[in-house]
């Protein structure tokens, strides 16, 4: 069972994640209306992912994704918003984030995504990620893939398709170590120390 932690300054959205997520074996440990209302929560409870906006009343979601990353880096953020422009993009990935999905995404979308963050698999919205892959390519015009070996090209077009390192593992009979330390050779050779922004840049 997950524990959950919702961030939102719209009550009627927290009562309906809550409501949806503990029909899902899900537990609510809390739910915050501002980033200080969160961190205020931390200190008595803990939880496995935390559903955060970034526009909220106070202290906003980019600023707390900061916090929790520095305080709690074992806690997977979801970040769950209406608004995809790029700079609240680039801003809450930057910090952080593990997955950014859009509020109008449906009740299955958000279940999934947090089975994958749990799973350690990125996420992103599709219109999300179509905002970053031409950021992206506005930004660099050379080939990414050109610097990799045969092996790291096979492994990149895997995290594209957002499978995890087991999962890598398990379709190139190899070890998961081996897929670390390939991933590990990947963020070098790219520059791009981020499994998000790495699969973005890659697409």
């Amino acid at each position: 069972m997950y524990r959950v932690l919702l961030v939102d300054d719209e009550e009627m959205l927290l009562d309906s994640l809550e409501i949806i997520l503990s029909l899902n074996d899900m537990e609510i440990v809390g739910k915050a209306h501002d980033g200080r209302e969160c961190l205020e929560l931390l200190r008595t409870v803990t939880c496995d992912i935390a559903l955060v906006d970034l526009n909220m009343k106070g202290m906003g979601g980019i600023e707390l994704i900061g916090h929790l990353k520095k305080q709690y880096p074992q806690i997977r953020i979801l970040v769950l918003t209406t608004f995809y422009d790029d700079n609240n993009i680039t801003e809450a990935i930057s910090n952080g984030a593990d997955g950014y999905l859009l509020k109008d995404s449906g009740k299955e979308a958000i279940l999934g995504a947090i089975a994958q963050l749990m799973n350690g698999v990125s996420v992103l919205d599709p219109k999300v990620m179509q905002r970053m892959t031409a950021m992206m390519s506005r930004n660099n015009n050379i080939s990414l893939y050109d610097e990799l070996t045969e092996r790291e090209r096979e492994i990149a077009s895997l995290l594209v398709e957002g499978l995890s390192n087991r999962q890598i593992a398990d379709r190139l009979f190899i070890s998961e170590g081996t897929v670390k330390n390939y991933i590990s050779s990947i963020y070098d050779k790219t520059g791009i120390h981020d499994r998000v922004k790495l699969v973005v840049a890659l697409s």
